[in-house]
């Protein structure tokens, strides 16, 4: 062991690198004299992000008009040292490899162009104009199930591809996740990517707090431990599920120290209410990947032969009978006649009327009552929403909401607080007038 409270030991390294890592002041665009060749194909825009070394900026290829985001990225020794220069150098070609090697999956990033000049290297990749996943989920607090089953089906097939390919990615999270127009998964940033020939060859510290693999903290806390590889990738999916879901990280503290001890011990919680309204078979397949021991935990391909992915043929069928206009939803006897009673019974080589009676009715049930739930919504108890309005889904949205836009980024203190209990709060003045009335 390398110090007497090794999580305190790591959480000083965490703040030591996150602080290294934040974002500087723009940069000025590279002169034309040394990147000519870009410049003659690509008109530079405004600016999409920038990071420690790099800035990406919208750009527009002069030949077809199409728009492009080029990750412009300084490798001179101005503002470091010789050794630092050539090891950003280095690292930017180790990535553009293997983004070549990831070349044609829908859900990876596409590496368009590449362009190198003695202090500079251009990557042009495609635009994903709806952004990062965080953004999008910033706004919309939580997603349901059914989204949530489309965004993580393509990151975990996009994980499969590269794990197929022995890459480890190292820093799956939402801001890496970027969303296409038609809003399809692009996973984007393989700066910490490498290829590897095990499971247990990787020992740096790489990635971001709130989701890194208690194996990945191991090595480096303790001595004589083996090392990590692809399922520290799964971990990461776990957490990027688990948020969809509701709205807040598995394991976040304020004190990283509590957080980095939470993620060693596997201590989460599914808690209420903003659990409750979530099915038994996505809880399964988050607390399948969210697993400490690397060797039990679910590899990709593993987790898209999940029930949760696999069993909801039902629930495509059932779709299809919801139509928004009445002049083209079904009729009691057409449900009846539906294929998918039909396919049902042929499976099953038998006929049970009975069944496939209450199956209908059921059926026609959803129906009338998604058709009135507009005009009639569910009564609400008038107890609740005074004493526990965020135990309310409705209400629970909006107070999301609400702490998204202030506080610009997921708020949770502690397991028992909720982001209800911050517009909790007893202005300074009353308190001061109750503890002046106390001592009377």
């Amino acid at each position: 062991m390398i110090e007497k409270d090794p999580l305190a030991f790591l959480s000083n390294v965490i703040d030591h690198r996150m602080a290294f890592d934040e974002d500087e002041p723009d940069h000025d665009l590279p002169d034309k004299s040394v990147a000519k060749e870009f410049y003659a194909r690509y008109e530079p825009k405004e600016i999409l992000g920038r990071g420690v070394s790099s800035t990406v900026r919208r750009v527009k290829e002069k030949s077809t008009g199409r728009e492009f985001a080029a990750k412009i990225i300084d490798i001179s020794c101005e503002k470091s040292t010789d050794h630092q220069a050539e090891e950003l150098k280095s690292a930017t070609k180790k990535e553009i490899n293997i983004l070549r090697m990831c070349a044609g999956h829908p859900h990876i990033i596409e590496l368009h162009d590449v362009f190198e000049s003695p202090t500079f290297i251009f990557l042009v990749f495609e635009i994903c104009k709806k952004g990062e996943l965080f953004d999008y989920l910033n706004q919309v607090v939580t997603l349901s199930e059914k989204r949530t089953r489309i965004v993580m089906k393509q990151l975990l097939d996009a994980v499969e591809f590269i794990h197929d390919k022995n890459i480890v990615h190292r820093d799956l999270k939402p801001e890496n996740i970027l969303l296409d127009d038609n809003m399809n998964v692009k996973l984007s940033d393989f700066g910490f990517a490498t290829v590897v020939s095990n499971d247990n060859e990787l020992f740096d510290l790489c990635g971001t707090p709130g989701y890194l693999a208690p194996e990945v903290l191991k090595v480096s806390m303790f001595e004589d431990v083996s090392g990590y590889g692809k399922p520290a990738d799964m971990w990461a999916c776990g957490v990027i599920m688990y948020t969809l879901l509701v709205g807040c990280p598995p394991f976040w503290h304020r004190k990283q120290m509590y957080m980095l001890r939470a993620i060693m011990d596997g201590n989460y919680k599914f808690s209420s209410p903003e659990w409750d309204d979530i099915s038994e078979v996505a809880k399964d397949l988050v607390s399948r990947m969210l697993v400490t021991d690397p060797k039990q935990r679910l590899s990709a391909t593993q987790s898209l032969a999940h029930n949760f992915f696999t069993d909801d043929n039902a629930n495509q069928e059932i779709s299809k009978l919801l139509v928004v206009d009445p002049s083209n939803r079904l009729t009691s006897k057409e449900v009846l006649a539906h294929e998918f009673f039909s396919r049902t019974i042929l499976e099953k080589k038998t006929f049970y009327p009975l069944r496939v009676f209450r199956a209908a009715g059921m059926a026609v049930k959803a129906l009338i009552r998604l058709k009135r739930l507009r005009t009639h919504p569910p009564p609400i108890n008038l107890e609740t929403v005074c004493n526990d309005p965020y135990a309310i889904k409705a209400f629970r949205k909006i107070i999301d909401g609400g702490a998204f836009k202030i506080y610009g980024h997921w708020v949770k203190r502690g397991e028992e607080q909720n982001r209800a209990a911050l517009f909790e709060i007893t202005p300074k003045r009353d308190l001061k007038n109750s503890m002046s009335i106390e001592k009377r």
